[in-house]
């Protein structure tokens, strides 16, 4: 793993100090300035496609494994495609009609909208289709965190059972984003396309959110950014013990990508 083999190489005096291979010399000091705003404990790393300019905030941290909870849904989604458990962004998954925890997951969705809101019960039923085998094949093959499934094939993500870190997060969306992914240029495609998050002039953002509940309270932002030609990843993720935090995931990721001059 190439972006985790170099975090081995950065001391965390260098790390935490901003002389971590960056562009902008005060880069750590201003992300760090920004989790100390909010009164979070997190990390931050943002790469080049290519793996140059590795920027990391409490390069420690970035290296411990913690449950993915929803940022899953981008390799999970590629493994349902594979699958042939979903074929289009426009696959139906049809509600039940009992509450499922939130008022966005209670209805009908399709593959992009059970994406957007993260609902968890589209997921699960795709999990209970794929099977535990095709998943320890294909977590195997992308190298994909610690790749234990446990007993529990529709809730392996969020229990604890299989975890990943921010430098394995790069690693992964590096591998995706060159289409370096056992899977064909469609399904990686049709993936990128669900990420959009949001777009403007001056940036395309395409990313994941994802919480593990207050049990294991970690908080996550994974994605990365488009300005112009430039491409950026990010792999962020903090402390998070209740949902009142939720829109400090993407909300510190930017604004540390703006303290960078990446935003």
């Amino acid at each position: 793993m190439k972006f985790l083999n170099e975090l081995k190489c950065i001391p965390v005096a260098l790390a935490l100090s901003g002389a971590c291979n960056m562009a902008n010399g005060q880069g750590v000091e201003a992300v760090a300035e920004v989790f100390a705003s909010a009164n979070i404990e997190g990390t931050l790393i943002v790469a080049n496609a290519d793996g140059e300019h590795l920027h990391v905030f409490n390069e420690d941290r970035s290296r411990e494994e913690y449950s993915p909870a929803s940022t899953f849904k981008i390799p999970n989604t590629l493994i349902a495609l594979k699958a042939d458990v979903v074929t289009s962004k426009a696959s139906p998954f049809t509600w039940d009609g009992e509450a499922k925890g939130r008022d966005a997951w209670n209805k009908n969705h399709t593959l992009e909208s059970a994406f957007e809101v993260s609902c968890v019960w589209c997921y699960q039923e795709i999990a209970r289709d794929v099977g535990s085998d095709r998943y320890v094949v294909d977590l195997a093959g992308l190298d994909y965190g610690n790749q234990e499934i446990g007993e529990k094939v529709d809730m392996f993500w969020l229990n604890g059972d299989l975890t990943i870190s921010a430098a394995e997060q790069i690693e992964f969306l590096s591998a995706l984003l060159n289409y370096e992914v056992p899977y064909s240029r469609d399904q990686v495609e049709l993936v990128k396309e669900i990420m959009l998050v949001d777009q403007t002039d001056d940036y395309a953002l395409y990313a994941k959110a994802g919480w593990t509940g207050p049990g294991l309270h970690t908080g996550w932002y994974v994605g990365y950014v488009e300005t112009g030609d430039d491409v950026r990843l990010f792999a962020m993720n903090m402390e998070m013990d209740k949902a009142e935090l939720a829109g400090l995931r993407k909300g510190l990721t930017l604004r540390s990508l703006a303290a960078l001059g990446i935003l």
